[in-house]
């Protein structure tokens, strides 16, 4: 179900990548989860690296990654492998504020070495107190000469166990709240950084909570400016989230359609039963729906539409929620099969939850449209 590349929001070389990508899927990812995930995820963002792909994560003489072809990268390698997908998206995320913040020597630094593979990134803001709340940080850098060192904890790190480059958020104390936080480089072996504890989640990620106790960093854009470098860098990213929920969404249709179409039901099929045609019906109504708001807003976005904010909280808030219903259907399609380990409908009803929460939890992206529907009827 390509046919979305189809509408306007598109160009001839969205179409070309769809293509290569869903080529390189059919012969590098087997699917289902590794047992060593660290191990796995240093080898795909090498593939992805060397496929050419991660280029699009980072920016290119100065222009911000194209949104339409990171949608497009996350919802083909979603639909085939969830930690393809997540060794992708945090190469784009763990670099992001490098990409639209950093120093021409930072640039130079950092962003070859992610787009080849070279170098893991990282991006890590939550705290284990601080969630939704980014603004009330709690780790503190100071300066010490020419240096800045950091102290406090990270928690729920993607890529913590194994990153060789981190964008670290501390307060510095130029205000209170938002206006007291700066942005750092942190190289992934320096002294004083450690993994705390490896976090275990139902979808298995290598998440961390990390400890620095007098780690040495590199201030990244102006004192004071972190908390909108964090927020342009989220920004920046948040309709992908929408879109590898589309390809969890996808796959799931297209598990269902296939399982209703071989079960027996007495002399018919599943699929000839009425009330399977009806969940069918909506599951496929969901994903277009969802396929829709985000073309629109990664359209919007590569446009340089002024303000993105509503757009791309709707792209993320329906299709990771839809997601969730669309799988959760098509597990209730499959009976006792959709809940067996080694199903891949169970699999997606693991890998899409955390979706709902990370960069912006649902509840977060209702309040960010209807803030913005108010502003805008007030105006």
């Amino acid at each position: 179900m390509t046919d979305w590349l189809d509408w306007p929001f598109f160009e001839p070389r969205h179409r070309e990548l769809a293509d290569r990508l869903v080529r390189w899927c059919e012969a590098n990812l087997a699917g289902g989860h590794a047992d060593d995930v660290d191990a796995a995820c240093r080898s795909l963002v090498a593939a992805l690296g060397g496929a050419g792909f991660l280029n699009l994560c980072v920016a290119n003489g100065g222009t911000p990654p194209d949104v339409r072809s990171l949608a497009i990268a996350r919802s083909t390698l979603a639909r085939a492998s969830g930690l393809a997908d997540f060794a992708f998206a945090m190469q784009g995320l763990g670099s992001g504020a490098i990409s639209l913040s950093g120093s021409a020597a930072q640039k130079a630094e950092w962003l070859p070495k992610v787009a080849s593979g070279e170098a893991i990134a990282a991006f890590a803001l939550t705290e284990p107190e601080t969630g939704s709340d980014a603004a009330n940080l709690a780790m503190t850098a100071r300066r010490d000469g020419e240096d800045w060192v950091l102290d406090g904890e990270k928690s729920y790190i993607s890529n913590g166990t194994l990153a060789d480059v981190l964008t670290v958020f501390a307060r510095t104390g130029e205000g209170e709240g938002a206006r007291g936080i700066s942005a750092f480089i942190v190289h992934g072996n320096v002294p004083g950084l450690s993994v705390a504890e490896r976090i275990e989640v139902i979808a298995p990620h290598p998440l961390a909570r990390l400890k620095f106790e007098g780690v040495r960093a590199e201030l990244l854009g102006a004192e004071g400016g972190g908390f909108k470098i964090a927020m342009q860098t989220l920004n920046l990213f948040r309709v992908t989230v929408g879109a590898a929920a589309l390809g969890f969404a996808q796959r799931a249709l297209d598990e269902a359609l296939a399982f209703a179409s071989t079960r027996k039901l007495g002399n018919l099929t599943l699929a000839d039963n009425a009330v399977t045609q009806e969940r069918l019906g909506e599951m496929a109504t969901s994903v277009d729906a969802s396929a829709l708001l985000i073309a629109r807003a990664a359209w919007q976005q590569d446009m340089g539409k002024a303000d993105n904010r509503r757009a791309a909280a709707m792209a993320k808030l329906h299709a990771t929620e839809e997601a969730q219903r669309v799988i959760d259907m098509a597990v209730q399609l499959h009976g006792g099969l959709g809940v067996t380990k080694g199903a891949k409908v169970e699999e997606l009803y693991r890998e899409i939850r955390a979706l709902r929460i990370y960069e912006g939890a649902s509840e977060v992206q209702r309040m960010v449209i209807a803030r913005d529907l108010l502003k805008e009827h007030r105006s």
